[in-house]
């Protein structure tokens, strides 16, 4: 995996071979969280950024894809490409409509630009919160943004740490369109699952009906580490606690991806076929998986599938 940038030392490339899942993903699989990392050579990295990943093209995102199950992808904007969205846009196009986008933009977008990223996929823009990968944008900033987006019918992807919470709930709350909170909001696993922390978590989603919850990054929260590859171990143990909660209680508003390539991990770099051999631990039953899987990322990004 070679590229014209310098990636972070330390950083791992993601797994090149993973396992095929012993868990059957459902018909019509979300893969709802994933990224395209240039190739840097096509797609410079923003120069603004705080890490430089390694490349991850959008054809082995749709390698991945076909090897694990999944039907169709979301794919988020990386911090690492700023506000150029370019590396999205053709992954998108290239999907030809199997791909949804969420997008990084500024107050001064154009109209055009807008509408482009519209018909190429893009139903969403990402404010992401958590200092040590971006520089916080005013928040009249972003509202301005929210207030250009708002009439192409897009919602708003936020990614916090869970001690941030309480001085952002305020602000989440006024935005006027659905919000998809990335990652659970990053809890606490050490903590109680049904402790005051997560519980203010879970307040802050019964607050609004249009607050969805993606389920993922098991392999970033976790304290345990990875499941055996023998399996014998459960999957992200400490994790799962949290992430059923969530599922259990908001059915119908939970999302779940790879975040393939797994950016930043220095510790160990996940197996996707493993992950999805998580899922039924969080999502005991095949209704809930359906949902988690199937009908709530069809119906927030193809609403007008058949």
């Amino acid at each position: 995996m070679t590229t014209d940038f310098e990636k972070n030392p330390g950083w791992l490339d993601w797994y090149a071979d993973p396992s095929r899942p012993r868990f059957r993903l459902p018909e019509g699989a979300v893969d709802a969280h994933c990224h395209v990392f240039g190739p840097g050579a096509a797609f410079p990295y923003a120069p603004e950024r705080k890490y430089t990943p390694c490349d991850a093209s959008k054809d082995q995102l749709f390698a991945l894809r076909d090897r694990l199950g999944f039907a169709r992808n979301v794919i988020v904007q990386a911090t690492c490409h700023g506000a150029d969205n370019r590396a999205l846009a053709d992954a998108l196009r290239a999907s030809k409509g199997m791909a949804r986008g969420v997008a990084t933009v500024r107050p001064d977008v154009s109209d055009e630009e807008l509408r482009e990223l519209h018909e190429a996929g893009v139903r969403g823009v990402r404010f992401n919160f958590v200092k040590r990968l971006v520089d916080a944008a005013p928040r009249q900033d972003l509202l301005d943004v929210v207030e250009r987006i708002a009439p192409l019918g897009w919602h708003v992807v936020v990614y916090f740490e869970a001690p941030d919470l309480p001085d952002l709930r305020d602000f989440f709350l006024s935005i006027p369109v659905p919000l998809v909170v990335d990652h659970m909001g990053r809890p606490d696993v050490t903590k109680d699952p049904d402790g005051p922390e997560f519980e203010a978590f879970l307040d802050f989603l019964r607050a609004r009906p249009d607050i969805w919850c993606k389920v993922t990054c098991p392999e970033r929260l976790t304290v345990d580490g990875p499941p055996a590859l023998d399996g014998e171990q459960e999957a992200y143990r400490d994790v799962v606690p949290f992430a059923q909660r969530v599922v259990e209680e908001f059915p119908d508003r939970v999302l779940w991806g790879t975040d393939w390539p797994h950016p930043n991990l220095t510790d160990h770099m996940p197996d996707d076929g493993l992950l999805v051999d998580f899922l039924p631990h969080i999502a005991p039953t095949p209704e809930l998986r359906h949902k988690l899987l199937v009908d709530n990322p069809t119906r927030l990004y193809w609403p007008d599938a058949d």
